[in-house]
């Protein structure tokens, strides 16, 4: 396996993974229909994941899961860190988009800086 696959592999998902929090966030959370239908029938799943979503915007879990992560992935070495890293980015994407920016900053930055050390030895 090449050494840039997985850069490389990185490089397609992520840009899918913003399109894919960003499409979250406008057809799920911000569109206007979704507030009549969830006032009206509940207990409808996308109902039930907007709500929960809310939830875990409004106690920034996802930002703070992604600076845990991140914080831990810097200070593990090896494939193990870069791997830490990896989900520490891919849980600080939707915290960035989905208004917990101001936490999610941080994660995203360090775990930038830990996917892009070189290994020594």
């Amino acid at each position: 396996m090449s050494r840039r696959l997985p850069l490389l592999v990185l490089l397609i998902v992520l840009p899918l993974w913003l399109a894919a929090s960003y499409g979250l966030r406008y057809a799920l959370m911000e569109d206007a229909q979704w507030l009549g239908i969830c006032a009206d029938q509940a207990v409808r799943w996308e109902c039930q994941v907007r709500s929960g979503l809310g939830l875990l915007i409004h106690f920034r879990l996802i930002a703070l899961a992604a600076l845990a992560a991140a914080l831990i992935a810097f200070f593990v070495p090896g494939p193990k860190g870069w791997r830490l890293a990896l989900l520490a980015v891919l849980f600080g994407i939707p915290a960035l988009v989905l208004y917990s920016a101001s936490l999610a900053v941080f994660a995203v930055v360090i775990a930038g800086l830990r996917l892009v050390r070189v290994q020594r030895g």
